[in-house]
């Protein structure tokens, strides 16, 4: 009797995934290891907490639970206290899009906080020196100058970065510092309240952002049911600035020339080259962008939640703009992981208050969960960090091919330049293919091929 056998299918022959399912894959894989890294640092979290109780070991247990319920109902409980989240949640998502975008294309923006600063300046000068203006058309100038002014200070970086070989680190943080003591000379000078120190004006009512629950009763409300006690929801419509900033962010990155070009720099600022790929203009372009995302952020946190003024003091305590580099680690420089990280950050920062007051946990139990998440980022890039400088200590310490391959030396090459091509390399010294110098298995046991490895990792992301 003959036994049939059945032959595994070829991936010709495999069904093909649905797109749906395939998305789902892909998600996970992205959100997989953040989530990770967030579950690890809320269990070290509550690990410190029960070492600082006192009482028990159930006692201490029952307060590292007590602590993160209080921290989840100040963020998340209810609607009221959702919406306090998402007006901190909006400058999040622009300011983590600010350092995300810089990070696609290589680049560290660390001066997220002073472009975020600048931008808040331009647009409460705008604000305040044009306040007669009726909202409709003062409102949408505080939030282009706001862009503008963002959109220069991070070109400066962009342009030192690409013409002066200027390290965008230090660039970004001596710009930070200049931004934060030009503001506070505006405000304690030109722009200074009558008999108020440390402070500007009010803006006007015309321009500041309206809460998301008046807009809705002045608008949908008058034929659909409103909202009641709509005062109590502190979110305003810089929540929607804030989306659309996302998908504008996504269109660029995965569906434009730009964010191809963008991508390739930061894998491979050379190949990028190699390819007609200018890295100099893309590289202004992505921090004038950047710029733009954190200036926006600022106005956004000025017009659009009380008390609408600047206050020195402000910038100095504020860390929305250093809080963006997690947001875009941990969200792995995607829209929607983006807009997760905001979410976690901006919850961790409103529940802080609950959690202290309730749970008798000081607040500055966030910034602990916040530094070990990122400490459990950092350490996903540990292998890959070890492999690269392997590969290049390697690479350095590789002997020069010796051209005596397959019978031939130096002095077999013909003196005038005659005979056949198919000789020793005489400036490289490298023995062509057909002469059996084929290519050399690399540090990973895969054939190198010249150039042909840049042509396939462009192939490979586009």
């Amino acid at each position: 009797m003959v036994v049939p056998t059945v032959q595994p299918q070829t991936p010709e022959q495999r069904p093909p995934v649905p797109g749906m399912v395939l998305w789902l894959r892909k998600l996970w894989l992205s959100l997989s290891r953040p989530l990770i890294a967030v579950v690890l640092a809320m269990f070290v979290g509550g690990i410190v907490i029960m070492f600082t109780s006192n009482g028990s070991l159930l006692d201490r247990f029952s307060a590292a639970l007590t602590a993160y319920q209080y921290l989840y109902v100040g963020s998340f409980g209810s609607l009221f206290n959702f919406s306090y989240t998402l007006t901190i949640v909006a400058p999040l998502v622009l300011a983590g899009l600010s350092v995300a975008i810089a990070f696609r294309a290589g680049l560290f923006n660390i001066g997220a906080e002073g472009q975020l600063a600048v931008g808040a300046m331009t647009a409460g000068i705008i604000g305040l020196k044009l306040g007669t203006w009726p909202g409709w058309a003062l409102i949408p100038l505080m939030l282009l100058s706001s862009m503008v002014a963002g959109a220069v200070w991070g070109g400066i970086v962009g342009a030192l970065k690409a013409w002066r070989g200027a390290h965008e680190v230090v660039t970004t943080i001596m710009l930070n510092w200049i931004a934060f003591y030009v503001t506070d000379y505006l405000i304690n000078g030109p722009f200074k309240a009558p008999f108020q120190a440390n402070q500007t004006q009010t803006l006007p009512p015309q321009g500041t952002l309206p809460k998301v629950s008046l807009f809705y009763n002045n608008t949908l409300g008058t034929f659909l049911p409103k909202i009641a006690q709509p005062e109590g929801y502190l979110v305003d419509v810089g929540i929607f600035f804030a989306l659309l900033a996302l998908v504008i962010y996504w269109f660029l990155m995965a569906r434009t020339t730009f964010g191809y070009e963008v991508r390739v720099i930061g894998q491979n600022p050379k190949a990028a080259r190699y390819a007609g790929i200018s890295v100099k203009r893309n590289i202004f372009t992505v921090m004038a962008i950047a710029g733009a995302f954190s200036g926006l952020a600022g106005a956004i946190g000025l017009m659009g939640q009380f008390p609408y003024q600047l206050i020195s003091s402000t910038f100095s305590i504020d860390t929305t703009g250093f809080d963006a580099i997690g947001v875009a680690l941990l969200g792995r420089t995607s829209a929607i992981g983006v807009f997760i990280s905001a979410l976690l950050f901006g919850g961790l920062r409103q529940g802080s208050s609950l959690m202290q007051l309730k749970a008798n946990v000081p607040g500055d139990l966030v910034y602990i969960v916040q530094a070990l998440v990122l400490f459990s980022i950092a350490a996903e890039f540990l292998p890959a960090a070890r492999r690269a400088i392997s590969g290049r200590l390697a690479a350095s310490r590789k002997p020069a091919l010796v051209p005596a391959i397959a019978g031939l030396t130096v002095e077999d090459a013909p003196a005038n330049g005659a005979g056949s091509a198919s000789t020793v390399h005489p400036v490289s010294q490298e023995v062509p293919a057909e002469l059996g110098g084929e290519s050399s298995p690399g540090e990973d046991g895969q054939q190198e091929t010249g150039g042909q490895e840049s042509d396939k990792s462009l192939s490979e992301e586009g």
